[in-house]
């Protein structure tokens, strides 16, 4: 591998970023590469937001990745999209989920939804970086769980990376290993989010 690789996943509570993050990690490990992995935990229920960073490489020295420095972010919701754009490189690739949860303030008539999404994140992400929006969350549906939603984020960003896809499955199946019946409908889900992109 030429060089390190910065990914950046954001969502909220309950979407399944960490999982996300700790499967990177065992996909890394496979590879024989360094990796780290900061998490930065919200609320622990839906609505509070939740960052995880990955950077993997020969030698990482330190999982931070500042503004501008992700080669990826993928944000499981659309306001989370805007609120980490700023961390993707000029030529890196967002992938959003359509999806839209309402924080508390919105919910309660306090704040409003922000309008013009797209908008926003085309302004966010810079002109060179490549936007994907895709509807991650009716993928995991049909795959029988909104909870797979992580798994088709995950499936999208490994049509772009140059790991095998039967690491990316084994990668699945260790970070599940402890719920081995959930294997199944996470594999298919990662092949929803990779045909997508793909």
């Amino acid at each position: 591998m030429a060089k390190d690789i910065s990914i950046v996943l954001a969502g909220v509570g309950g979407q399944g970023t960490l999982i996300a993050g700790k499967l990177l990690g065992i996909l890394a490990m496979k590879q024989g590469l360094d990796i780290k992995v900061s998490e930065v935990h919200g609320m622990s229920q839906r609505g509070g937001s939740v960052i995880t960073y990955v950077r993997m490489g020969e030698k990482v020295y330190s999982p931070i990745i500042e503004e501008g420095m992700a080669d990826y972010v993928l944000s499981f919701e659309e306001v989370e999209a805007v609120r980490w754009a700023n961390l993707l490189k000029k030529d890196g690739v967002l992938l959003v989920n359509s999806q839209k949860i309402k924080s508390l303030p919105v919910l309660l008539g306090n704040a409003e939804y922000p309008e013009n999404i797209k908008d926003s994140l085309d302004t966010a992400a810079s002109g060179n970086a490549k936007v994907v929006e895709f509807d991650a969350l009716s993928a995991a549906l049909s795959c029988g769980s909104s909870k797979a939603v992580n798994m088709v984020m995950v499936g999208a960003l490994s049509a772009g990376m140059d790991f095998p896809k039967d690491l990316w499955i084994e990668a699945i199946n260790e970070a599940f290993a402890s719920k081995a019946k959930l294997i199944p409908m996470n594999v298919e889900a990662f092949n929803k989010g990779r045909d997508f992109v793909s």
